[in-house]
């Protein structure tokens, strides 16, 4: 199945682009920043475990899933060779890179783009968990605004098509979770309730006492 089949059926008329929790009902959003400062040099290490203990908690090994990441272009078009450095870095077996598609879109954000003239990039790649070290790339993820590397800038969404849910980590903040249905991610709102973000913790409460 494509990704644009498989959004289309179970991720209906959601757009795939941040802030995913705002657009889609069944979504929880965590905090993985704590209490940073400059001094404070154990931060990062607990935006890793966090990131890391939710991406467990969602995903087993032999889940399929796709990986899509966004690469955004103003004016200036790089060649496809250039940003699969993006995914070879990350993937064990280099058999997996095969599998690894482009299309290329309007800008994700066009409300930004007045001229239309900037384009996004985005690759999506389909595999099993097990196919990639996902621990290092989600610690680059996390690095993207800290300065610290290696780090990723690009938009980086991990789509479960055996549970039916969307993981997005936006930066060292937090992240979103979305599902198709309450009950697939039911247990890891429990499990880290504590972690959810209480700037949007009501919103979220009021969803999954609704189902």
């Amino acid at each position: 199945m494509t990704l644009e089949k498989y959004m289309k059926l179970n991720f209906p008329d959601l757009e795939l682009r941040p802030p995913l929790f705002y657009n889609w009902d069944i979504s929880i959003r965590f905090e993985l920043g704590m209490d940073y400062n400059f001094e404070n040099h154990s931060y990062l290490e607990g935006v890793y475990k966090r990131a890391i203990d939710l991406f467990k908690s969602i995903h087993s090994p032999n889940d399929n899933m796709y990986i899509v990441v966004d690469v955004n272009h103003f004016g200036n078009h790089p060649s496809f060779s250039r940003k699969i450095n993006v995914f070879s870095k990350y993937v064990k077996e280099k058999a997996v890179l095969y599998k690894l598609h482009k299309h290329t879109i309007p800008y994700i954000f066009p409300e930004d783009d007045e001229n239309g003239t900037y384009r996004t990039d985005r690759f999506m790649l389909k595999c099993k968990t097990s196919d990639f070290k996902f621990i290092p790339l989600i610690k680059a993820i996390c690095n993207q605004d800290m300065g610290v590397r290696p780090g990723i800038s690009h938009r980086i969404y991990f789509i479960n098509m055996d549970k039916n849910t969307i993981f997005h980590i936006y930066d060292d903040r937090g992240c979103d979770l979305l599902a198709a249905a309450p009950e697939t991610i039911r247990d890891i709102y429990e499990e880290y309730n504590e972690w959810i973000l209480d700037y949007d913790r009501n919103e979220i409460d009021n969803a999954f006492k609704k189902s």
